[in-house]
């Protein structure tokens, strides 16, 4: 059971530098990032395989810029800092949020296997 993490430019690279994070890049004006933040926060404790990490878009610019994220919300999968997946669009629901990271997860294994 994880807890989520709360990214700032300052601590982002420390946050996501090892291990697998999901980056869930959110803003406050956004109602999409909003109505799956709940659902954020239950992958988190229902995980004990990654580390969730929430960027707040407007905050973190120059982080965002340096990701490419172009849009919100935006989910990165990370390993050991190194992007492995990306979803975003403008509607996701919690079913496929789950789903992606579930077979995102699947296909890095392999790969590291």
């Amino acid at each position: 059971m994880a807890a989520v993490s709360e990214a700032t430019r300052e601590n982002f690279d420390e946050l996501v530098g090892s291990g697998t994070t999901l980056v869930d890049v959110w803003g406050p004006e956004c109602r999409p990032c909003l109505a799956l933040k709940p659902h954020v926060e239950k992958l988190a404790e229902a995980r004990d395989d990654l580390t969730v990490v929430m960027l707040e878009a407007p905050k973190a610019r120059r982080v965002c810029i340096r990701l490419k994220v172009h849009a919100l919300p935006t989910f990165l999968l990370l390993h050991d800092g190194e992007e492995v997946a990306r979803l975003s669009a403008s509607t996701i629901s919690p079913t496929e949020l789950k789903t992606w990271l579930d077979t995102s997860l699947g296909e890095m294994r392999e790969e590291v296997s």
